[in-house]
């Protein structure tokens, strides 16, 4: 298993080639790259040319430091045609960057609209039918998250979305985060997920559903919002034994093909001490299910 940092906490201090060097410097050997603005933005087109991908190469090279996975967010399962026939092209792209920087795994969101569930859940196998034989040929793993205000929020949900698939190479990423969002069932879905889940996220959140409901208030009632943060472990409601049980119990933590993401958002003006209490943290956890 990889233990990578999320370095969205550092995108207004630091450059992207700055990245690989700070993950070092934080104590970690892998980095996960998120949307950034001059490497593959939220919803638009790529903006790495190959020069910049060749520096972020010898970026990671000099720090000593790997990419453990990419993470694009694109509107490939978007019910407006237009958008999502944009986002397979940027797909292509995204997934070209990945391969010449030499990473086997990307992870990503369903990127849908729940109030268009069924047009999302067409555009999305009517994307993975031109997705899916680039990204087997390449031998990449796609990792999806199914992400609060998505067409399909429950973990179970989109477990049964994913193999729908029908390949290998598509499988779940677990967002610790989004815990309550996915049903709170997370040995249930980790136990039917199994080999398919292959990268999780680590930040914790509070249970949006306790208090009768009355935790987080919105006006009007009935808002249609969804509400979650990505805190430091401890600081919610994520019951993180659980959590680093289930994954001892489905090999997660044991094979070579996994990435574990500190994602910790909420603490900016405390990333570094927060990036390094996370990897502390997670191996404690680890140590303590071993």
């Amino acid at each position: 298993m990889k233990i990578a940092l999320d370095p969205t906490p550092f995108h207004h201090s630091h450059s992207l080639l700055e990245f690989p060097r700070l993950a070092a410097d934080l104590g970690y050997k892998y980095l996960q790259l998120t949307p950034h603005a001059d490497f593959i933005p939220f919803f638009n087109h790529p903006k790495a040319d190959d020069e910049l991908v060749g520096q972020l190469k010898k970026a990671c090279k000099d720090a000593d430091v790997e990419i453990a996975s990419v993470l694009p967010v694109l509107r490939w399962s978007g019910p407006d045609e237009d958008a999502r026939e944009a986002a397979v092209r940027y797909w292509k792209r995204a997934i070209q960057i990945t391969v010449d920087l030499g990473v086997q795994t990307m992870n990503t969101e369903f990127s849908g609209r729940p109030e268009k569930a069924e047009e999302s859940e067409r555009a999305f196998y009517r994307s993975m039918e031109e997705l899916l034989p680039i990204i087997e040929r390449e031998g990449l793993d796609l990792l999806i998250d199914p992400h609060p205000d998505d067409f399909v929020e429950d973990g179970l949900a989109a477990l049964r979305v994913i193999r729908g698939v029908n390949s290998p190479n598509i499988g779940m990423v677990y967002v610790a985060s989004h815990t309550f969002h996915m049903g709170n069932k997370p040995l249930d879905i980790m136990r039917a997920a199994g080999d398919k889940l292959r990268l999780v996220h680590v930040s914790d959140t509070m249970d949006h559903h306790a208090s009768h409901g009355l935790r987080y208030i919105t006006n009007p009632p009935g808002n249609a919002v969804r509400v979650h943060q990505h805190l430091k472990i401890g600081d919610g409601d994520v019951n993180w034994d659980e959590f680093f049980g289930g994954l001892k119990e489905i090999g997660f933590l044991d094979k070579d093909n996994t990435v574990m993401v500190s994602s910790v958002f909420a603490e900016d003006d405390n990333a570094n001490e927060v990036s390094r209490y996370q990897l502390e943290t997670m191996g404690k956890y680890i140590a303590k299910v071993q």
